[in-house]
């Protein structure tokens, strides 16, 4: 059985994932973990003791940092009176926390291990893209033919499209609402 962590030991790992939060979202996942410990005042041992690796960092910042902001998209979205401009809403929300924090972006686009905690962030995403799809497709703006796993190379691709510039993705993004409409 694991024994509760001592109350340094917590003040330690909240100022880790603090400090990650920054240099991950400012570098990306690339971020040098040696900037991190620094960042946090701790030493780069304790730094391992708490998150062995990268992934391990990411898996903890995910689900308190991206669930509520993926929340608070969809809430925007769901609660326009128009499901079209609710659709545009969500896809623009998503897409500027991409080009907002770079780690999520890198997270995206690379293959990093998920823990069951990011999982059901993700299941919570999907769900909230189900019901703003269905609410556009349901009221004829949305092409009928669209489907929730269409989003996926949507975000693979404005991922990119953010990586080479990172002003054009609005840009992008409007091409595509533009086909996409019923």
């Amino acid at each position: 059985m694991t024994r509760p962590l001592r109350s340094d030991a917590i003040r330690n790992r909240d100022k880790l994932l603090a400090a990650a939060a920054q240099e991950f979202g400012a570098q990306g996942l690339d971020a040098p973990l040696e900037h991190i410990a620094k960042r946090a005042g701790v030493s780069i041992g304790t730094l391992y003791n708490h998150f062995p690796t990268r992934d391990d960092f990411f898996n903890a910042l995910l689900p308190e940092r991206i669930g509520p902001a993926m929340d608070q998209i969809a809430a925007r979205a769901l609660a326009d009176d128009d499901p079209w401009r609710g659709f545009e809403t969500y896809l623009d929300g998503i897409f500027a926390l991409q080009a907002k924090d770079r780690a999520l972006r890198d997270a995206i686009s690379q293959r990093i291990t998920l823990t069951p905690e990011v999982l059901a962030v993700c299941q919570r995403g999907l769900e909230h893209a189900v019901r703003v799809i269905d609410r556009a497709k349901a009221a004829g703006r949305l092409r009928p033919d669209f489907e929730p796993a269409d989003l996926t190379p949507l975000v693979l691709a404005v991922s990119e499209v953010i990586q080479r510039d990172p002003d054009g993705w609005r840009r992008f993004l409007a091409f595509h609402l533009d086909g996409l409409r019923a």
